[in-house]
C-alpha cells in the first residue's frame, strides 16, 4: 500500500470523528487556511483549473524525485478541497500520483454534500494534478 492510499485512509478516519457536515466543512475550511502562500506570479491562465466555478490555481514541480504541489483558490471551501488533495498527493512519486485511485471523496461522502459545480471542480482539480504527474513521470 503506497502513502497516497495510507493518507486517504487517515483522512477518512479523521472525518469519521465529526458529528455532522457543518463540522466537516469547518475542518475543510481550516485546512485551506493552512495552505502555504501561493506566489502571485503563479496565478496564470496556464495554472488555472478549467471546469471550476471559482478561481483555482495549481502549480506542480519536482523536488528530490518527488512531485510537489502548491495551490490557491479565491473560495474558502474550494481552497479547503485543494488542501485535501495536497495533503494526499504532495511529496509522492509522480507515477504514484498519476496511477493511484483516489477514493477518499466517496468514502467521506463529500460529493453528496457539494454542489454540482463544486463536485465538478474537485474532479477537474484531480484530473489536472494527475495529468501533471503523468506528464512528469513520462518525461
Amino acid at each position: 500500500m503506497n502513502s497516497i492510499t495510507n493518507i486517504q485512509n487517515e483522512l477518512i478516519d479523521d472525518f469519521s470523528l465529526f458529528e455532522n457536515w457543518e463540522e466537516k466543512y469547518g475542518y475543510i475550511i481550516e485546512m485551506g487556511k493552512n495552505l502555504i502562500d501561493f506566489p502571485a506570479e503563479y496565478k496564470t491562465e496556464e495554472r488555472k483549473i478549467k471546469g471550476c466555478q471559482s478561481n483555482v490555481w495549481v502549480h506542480t514541480y519536482m523536488e528530490n524525485g518527488l512531485m510537489r504541489i502548491i495551490a490557491d483558490s479565491d473560495a474558502v471551501i474550494v481552497k479547503g478541497l485543494v488542501a485535501l488533495l495536497i495533503k494526499i498527493l504532495d511529496k509522492n512519486p509522480p507515477k504514484d500520483i498519476a496511477t493511484t485511485e483516489l477514493f477518499f471523496a466517496e468514502k467521506i461522502g463529500i460529493n453528496q454534500h457539494l454542489s454540482m459545480t463544486r463536485a465538478n471542480g474537485l474532479s477537474s482539480m484531480i484530473k489536472q494534478i494527475k495529468l501533471n504527474a503523468w506528464v512528469t513521470s513520462n518525461q
